[in-house]
């Protein structure tokens, strides 16, 4: 084990901002022992914080419809090869009632940026979930994940009952997110997280590992990100790469190092709800990341007949 890297380790659990300058070389260590350590060390402050309980999630992806020109994502504008669909109101609530029957207490409502759903659509489809919830012996909490809109439309969103809002930075360098993003701007994106925060939603945040581009330098930004926005949730999951995008045969993100990166995280940010995203759970890291930091698992309740038409990333 490398000492010196054990060290840092300590010093970024014990709360210590001079140590996060050599965050970059902790997560470039592949040195099993060490990453060993780390991880034990996240699972230790996960545990503290949140003891045994892995809390579930149901994701209803409700269109792939998009507006958004994303140079990675399967569903993107520019793919014009996808079947597109979306769900009525109807199918959309009756996916709620079945997450709500399993016993789930937090349903996320999750699409491309789609504008066919208007901000009175959803706002329906949110208070109708909620007055669902009232039927249950539990607290129902709702997720819209819908994407970057104006603040009077997350405020009316908010008056309505949503209770969190996903939305992740995916990459802090600003010239990379623009240039993977034609559509929007980094500065936009943080806007839209700092409006979410500010209106009182849970916010959530995160980013890709191993997007073409990235250096272990913006992935402590990255981290170090979360921090700033004040986030509730950070889901963190390998980059994927997809045959029909701009990126089409790119080298996929690591497993390892997004857990590595999920352990640094849950390190600096003990209180913060930390996922095995979809994308990480394709590539085999649930259980790994589990044991690891993440304290969240997000299952789909999208019918089937829909499910592999959200086709964000390949297998």
């Amino acid at each position: 084990m490398d000492e010196g890297l054990k060290n840092l380790v300590d010093r970024i659990e014990c709360g210590d901002m001079s140590s996060y300058d050599d965050i970059p070389r902790l997560l470039a260590c592949e040195d099993t022992d060490t990453a060993q350590y780390l991880f034990e060390r996240a699972d230790a402050v996960k545990r503290a914080r949140f003891g045994d309980e892995i809390l579930t999630r149901a994701i209803v992806e409700f269109s792939n419809h998009c507006r958004c020109l994303c140079a990675y994502c399967g569903i993107s504008a520019c793919n014009e090869g996808i079947a597109r669909y979306r769900m009525t109101r109807e199918e959309i609530l009756a996916s709620a009632r079945e997450a709500l029957d399993q016993g789930y207490h937090t349903v996320i409502l999750q699409s491309g940026e789609d504008l066919f759903y208007t901000k009175e659509m959803i706002g329906g489809i949110v208070r109708d979930i909620k007055a669902m919830g009232r039927e249950y012996p539990f607290p129902v909490a709702v997720t819209l994940s819908v994407g970057e809109r104006d603040y009077e439309t997350y405020r009316y969103w908010r008056q309505c009952g949503a209770d969190r809002y996903l939305i992740k930075h995916e990459t802090s360098d600003e010239a990379l997110y623009n240039r993977y993003h034609p559509h929007s701007s980094l500065e936009k994106r943080l806007q839209c997280q700092k409006w979410l925060y500010e209106l009182g939603y849970e916010l959530g945040g995160g980013f890709m590992v191993g997007l073409p581009g990235q250096t272990y330098e913006t992935l402590k930004n990255d981290i170090l990100l979360l921090k700033t926005m004040k986030v509730s949730m950070a889901g963190i999951g390998p980059y994927i790469s997809h045959h029909a995008t701009p990126l089409a045969g790119s080298p996929h993100g690591s497993p390892e190092l997004t857990r590595r990166v999920l352990a640094v995280a849950r390190l600096i940010l003990p209180q913060v709800h930390l996922p095995s995203t979809t994308a990480l759970n394709l590539k085999g890291g649930k259980e790994a990341a589990l044991s690891g930091g993440a304290n969240v698992v997000m299952n789909k309740v999208t019918p089937l007949k829909y499910r592999a038409l959200y086709d964000l990333y390949e297998p």
